[in-house]
């Protein structure tokens, strides 16, 4: 019999994997038994447990496990902080819960959406450092926002009309490029899907870890890719970038104004990539982490109008995915958002001084501690008992759960793509100096 097909095969067929491994079974189990036990002896439990695996494989049931999923919104009213928080809330459950004090969020998660400020949480807890970890544990993401939120978020521009509507530099982006290096879409760990809106197209354009491994006119450097994202229009103006071949121009602006909250987009990439998950059929086969970044500043001036209109249309996508969860919202599906109060009006004058980074954290403590708010579609939202800390904590275990069951698994949940060798590999700083 032909040998298996290695599972991270970037080119594997899964119909024929997937035969090969029953047929594997099959003679291995099923027909070794008859043969070892055809004088009407009983069979024994090992040999019944390998007849129920195998019936469970080709029914597809309760064997391929679950895709996790998170997603980060955009800028909110804590330039990200709430979001960055609570990822370390998490990264500590998931290591106390695993027994692991080195586990980071890149371990227990498939696939990581982000938008704006989220794009780039995603790009620092996904992309590969030189010793093929993620170059950022959730904790030192949290320090990197905290320290530089004046310069990747500024309150107000100097710049002038003609630098606002296009620019090729800011401190945002030198950042960025001293952070990632020449790293592209293709070393980030795991699928990573970030948007933007393309000035040129008139469209929303969402970066793919899986469309630059089909092609480098889809590549981008993770360095303009968090520029694009967080471009913030009203004030520092579209950004300008081209695909690692040069071929794909983009005038990017911020990807809170294309896709505030990228969750939907999330799902819908897992559950039609059957290269990468190709047992993933519907919701159920699904964990899914959403963060917000808390409410913002009603205030009708023309920036917040932005904001106001992303974090309403936010807040449908949330409405939308709870009901498609149905019964199973509760265990495959979580929500950590800040509400009640706007973070910015609790500061007198800009929340960006440097004195009120502590004020911000404390904050953003005290959003974490709040009761959960579930959405219901076209019904508003309603409070639940549990806290969101508490929702973060008990989601820590499924995902750990899952990522214990992956073990036994023979049918993988995820295939990867995988990145061959290239001559100019990416480096990347493992320890960030901002």
């Amino acid at each position: 019999m032909a040998s298996v097909t290695p599972i991270l095969d970037q080119n594997f067929d899964v119909d024929k994997l997937t035969y090969e491994i029953f047929s594997l079974l099959e003679n291995k189990f099923l027909f070794g038994c008859q043969e070892s036990n055809g004088n009407g002896v009983p069979l024994e439990k090992s040999d019944i447990s390998n007849a129920t695996l195998f019936n469970d494989l080709k029914s597809n049931k309760n064997v391929t496990g679950k895709v996790r999923i998170l997603s980060i919104d955009s800028n909110g009213s804590t330039d990200g902080v709430l979001a960055a928080r609570t990822l370390v809330h998490l990264e500590e459950r998931l290591c106390q819960e695993s027994g692991n004090p080195n586990a980071k969020i890149a371990d227990y998660f498939d696939v990581a959406a982000g938008s704006g400020v989220g794009g780039i949480l995603a790009a620092l807890l996904f992309t590969k450092g030189n010793d093929g970890r993620p170059i950022y544990k959730a904790k030192e993401a949290l320090n990197f926002l905290v320290k530089n939120r004046r310069k990747l978020f500024p309150s107000s521009s100097s710049n002038g009309i003609i630098r606002k509507l296009f620019h090729s530099s800011s401190k945002g982006e030198k950042i960025f490029r001293q952070v990632f290096g020449e790293s592209t879409l293709k070393d980030t760990l795991k699928p990573v899907l970030i948007p933007c809106y393309d000035l040129s197209t008139r469209a929303p354009f969402l970066f793919s870890r899986a469309d630059a491994f089909e092609s480098d006119g889809y590549d981008f450097k993770i360095s303009d890719i968090c520029a694009a994202t967080s471009a913030d229009p009203t004030m520092v103006g579209a950004f300008e970038m081209k695909s690692v071949d040069k071929r794909t121009k983009i005038i990017a602006i911020d990807g809170g104004v294309a896709m505030n909250n990228p969750t939907a987009a999330a799902i819908t990439h897992v559950l039609n990539n059957k290269h990468e998950f190709p047992f993933c059929n519907g919701v159920e086969d699904l964990l899914v982490v959403s963060l917000g970044n808390g409410v913002s500043n009603p205030d009708c001036s023309a920036p917040n109008l932005v904001q106001i209109s992303g974090e309403g249309a936010s807040d449908m996508i949330d409405e939308a995915v709870s009901k498609a969860f149905g019964e199973s919202m509760t265990s495959n599906y979580v929500r950590i958002q800040g509400n009640g109060f706007d973070a910015k009006k609790c500061f007198k004058k800009s929340m960006h001084s440097s004195t009120n980074d502590k004020k911000l954290l404390a904050i953003v403590e005290a959003m974490l501690t709040q009761k959960n708010v579930e959405s219901v579609l076209f019904r508003g939202k309603k409070v639940v008992e549990k806290r969101n800390s508490d929702k973060l904590e008990s989601f820590a275990g499924e995902l750990v759960k899952e990522h214990e069951r992956r073990k036994l698994s023979i049918l993988p949940t995820v295939v990867f793509k995988q990145n061959s060798p290239r001559t100019s590999s990416a480096t990347v700083s493992t320890v960030s100096s901002y």
